[in-house]
């Protein structure tokens, strides 16, 4: 089975995101579904505005080439407010502008999210879904991942201490690695 070389997207800048941990997860397990994930820092990223479209911050140059360069990209969310943080947002515009240049177009996607909360980060997946789908990013739509984070669920080094969830997680990688080697193949 072919490797593919994944960038991931936190959609939270914090340290002790959990959704950071599940990033982390996501990337021991990966090698199981020939993945190699690598992250896309967003914290650096300066506010979008049409104002740089003529002369791309350095930083944003360097995010839309990470896209660019990845065969797929992995979006781990959190959900504040019932959406996306404000922080993927401003990178999701980042990457799909100046108008034109979206880094986004024809690059296959997966969303998946923790939350504390039994819904998991369902409806800011539903936010997201909707600009990747205007970004013209192929989304993986089944399994669908929303995990509810339990203490010790996962833990700061990104091992996955129940084993359904560490078999669901690695089915969840199987079928991105599927997602990704579909779409890539009606690009050719």
């Amino acid at each position: 089975m072919t490797t593919y070389n994944v960038g991931v997207i936190i959609g939270s800048i914090s340290s002790t995101s959990i959704n950071r941990r599940l990033a982390g997860a996501l990337a021991k397990l990966a090698p199981q579904a020939d993945l190699v994930l690598t992250e896309i820092p967003i914290a650096g990223l300066p506010f979008y505005t049409a104002d740089n479209d003529g002369a791309i911050p350095e930083a944003a140059a360097e995010f839309k080439a990470a896209i660019e360069a990845s065969d797929g990209i992995i979006i781990v969310t959190p959900e504040y407010n019932r959406s996306v943080p404000g922080v993927l947002k401003n990178a999701l515009d980042t990457a799909s502008r100046p108008w034109g240049d979206n880094s986004f177009a024809g690059k296959p996607s997966a969303v998946i999210g923790a939350s504390v909360g039994a819904i998991g980060t369902a409806v800011a997946q539903q936010h997201l879904r909707s600009v990747l789908s205007f970004l013209a990013s192929p989304e993986l739509a089944q399994p669908e991942g929303y995990l509810q984070m339990t203490e010790g669920l996962i833990t700061d080094d990104g091992d996955v201490t129940n084993e359904a969830t560490a078999e669901f997680l690695v089915t969840w990688l199987t079928a991105v690695h599927t997602h990704i080697a579909k779409s890539l193949s009606t690009v050719e």
